[in-house]
């Protein structure tokens, strides 16, 4: 069964326009690993005909939330770097969520990058879950509270959770994987959030959305 919904997916994913898809590095930690699955998921994601933009808080360099960009009334006095920040939100079809745990829970970082945009440019699109960390456990506590934090901002995440443990054991620096689970399970998770995304966006196009 599961092989039919990956080769549905794949059939999908391989004719027509590309899914845009917003990877979101959850991570700005020294020492972090979560570039590893970051990159990992990258090349997952492109191999499988997706066009992939990486939001990195290192790189992005988002400050302290103090005023989204929702709330520049004028677009033309927000920062440009949000703005087109903003509009690579909007033009997505589906989120994947790179996320560690910190505390057994979201890290900061993560929620400070994703709240600088209003749940009207992630509505009506699904997410994915991607967790890890160097025990046993792959993240798995912060992927609870995502679900609930992804379900507010309007994309919903798939059933599917790519749990990652003992990710230093699982990808080397490039993101090269080091066992069968990081295919099995990378492959498992786009199959689901291609379906839901390619089901989601042919419904805004067909009839639009809530107003």
């Amino acid at each position: 069964m599961y092989t039919a919904f990956r080769n549905l997916s794949r059939n999908m994913s391989t004719s027509g326009q590309k899914l845009k898809v917003v990877l979101f590095l959850g991570t700005c930690r020294e020492g972090r690993v979560g570039l590893r699955v970051s990159r990992f998921m990258k090349n997952a994601l492109e191999k499988s005909n997706h066009e992939v933009t990486v939001f990195d808080p290192l790189e992005m360099k988002f400050p302290l939330l103090e005023r989204p960009v929702f709330f520049y009334k004028d677009r033309s006095e927000a920062p440009k770097w949000m703005c087109d920040a903003e509009a690579k939100v909007k033009e997505a079809d589906a989120y994947v969520v790179v996320s560690a745990e910190y505390n057994h829970s979201i890290p900061p970082a993560l929620s400070n990058m994703m709240d600088h945009f209003g749940g009207s440019s992630y509505a009506y699109k699904p997410s994915g879950i991607v967790c890890y960390s160097p025990g046993i456990y792959g993240g798995m506590r912060s992927a609870m509270q995502l679900r609930a934090f992804l379900g507010e901002l309007g994309c919903l995440s798939v059933s599917n959770i790519f749990g990652i443990p003992e990710v230093h054991k699982a990808l080397d620096e490039e993101g090269n994987p080091l066992n069968d689970h990081m295919e099995k399970g990378a492959n498992r998770l786009i199959a689901q959030l291609d379906w839901n995304a390619h089901a989601m966006r042919n419904h805004r196009e067909k009839c639009g959305i809530p107003q």
